[in-house]
């Protein structure tokens, strides 16, 4: 598909892990005077640079890159902190004359980019807890079970297999009295309209994208993943529950680090859930961007 990128409109991609994304936004932002500024939740973190892919010291001299690696790894960040970044990052391009070109894979903040936010008062520590206990307790399934009876309505617009997801909505209910959904109803004006923007879609054959995929974690492995994980655990800032540990591949390579798993197969593993990851993105995009631009990429 043919788009037309010469006007000033802020530009959105989207895509799974290994599908280029970088690449493409590195390119506009050098035809079209752009800023590539991040939308995936686990490339904020500073500790997370060659398992999440992150991009390289020479792509970032390429163009105007931000929102990477600015988080410490167990500080506090949720797609609302995520969205009060972008603003700022929007403001700052608008000043020095850059056009915004919005990459990432991780399609909950698109949607929040251009949908809008709930404004969810803060979540109780004690609400935190008692969600920490219900997990460790019950699994991290038992919140969709939970919601079934306090909360249907939300529970049938979100992925009731994402364990997240659902943890959210049982906190939110829990804390607050209101159900998720009700409170997104309630939602104000989206940061960015869709219309006012051009979202870019990319999709892929599966297999073309599983053997990037393969290749990618192979590349990870070389360049240091597992080097990564272990300053990670010196540093003490590993915890499994936190978000910002959820890299995928980490808790694999974690695994070989500290309990001697193989690592043949803790690599294994981790591809097997990459690519398990991607094919989420992919349904996510599938439904939730069907007005933005697809584009079908494949290996050049």
């Amino acid at each position: 598909m043919e788009i037309d990128f010469n006007n000033s409109k802020p530009i959105l991609i989207a895509g799974p892990t290994a599908s280029g994304k970088s690449a493409l936004g590195i390119d506009l932002a050098q035809r079209f005077n752009g800023v590539v500024i991040n939308a995936d939740a686990l490339q904020v973190y500073s500790q997370w640079h060659v398992l999440t892919a992150r991009p390289s010291a020479e792509e970032i001299e390429l163009c105007p890159h931000r929102m990477y690696g600015h988080i410490d790894i167990g500080a506090p960040y949720s797609a609302g902190h995520w969205l009060a970044d972008v603003r700022k990052a929007l403001v700052a391009a608008a000043e020095d004359g850059l056009r915004p070109i919005i990459l990432g894979g991780t399609g909950l903040y698109f949607q929040l980019l251009t949908n809008g936010i709930a404004e969810i008062p803060e979540i109780p520590s004690e609400i935190k807890h008692q969600a920490d206990i219900i997990e460790k307790t019950d699994g991290k399934h038992a919140f969709a079970a939970l919601l079934r009876e306090l909360d249907p309505n939300t529970l049938l617009r979100i992925d009731h297999l994402n364990p997240v997801r659902t943890r959210r909505a049982w906190e939110v209910i829990a804390a607050t009295g209101k159900g998720l959904s009700r409170w997104q109803e309630e939602t104000p004006p989206p940061l960015l309209e869709i219309e006012e923007c051009i979202g870019v879609n990319l999709v892929s054959e599966a297999d073309w994208l599983n053997e990037r995929i393969e290749r990618r974690f192979d590349n990870m492995i070389d360049a240091g993943a597992l080097g990564e994980c272990q300053s990670v655990l010196d540093a003490g800032l590993w915890d499994e529950s936190h978000p910002s540990c959820k890299a995928i591949g980490a808790k694999e390579l974690v695994a070989h680090i500290t309990n001697g798993t193989d690592l043949d197969i803790a690599i294994s593993e981790a591809k097997t859930q990459t690519r398990r990851y991607a094919k989420r993105q992919r349904t996510w995009f599938r439904s939730k961007m069907s007005n933005w631009n697809s584009v079908h990429i494949a290996d050049s």
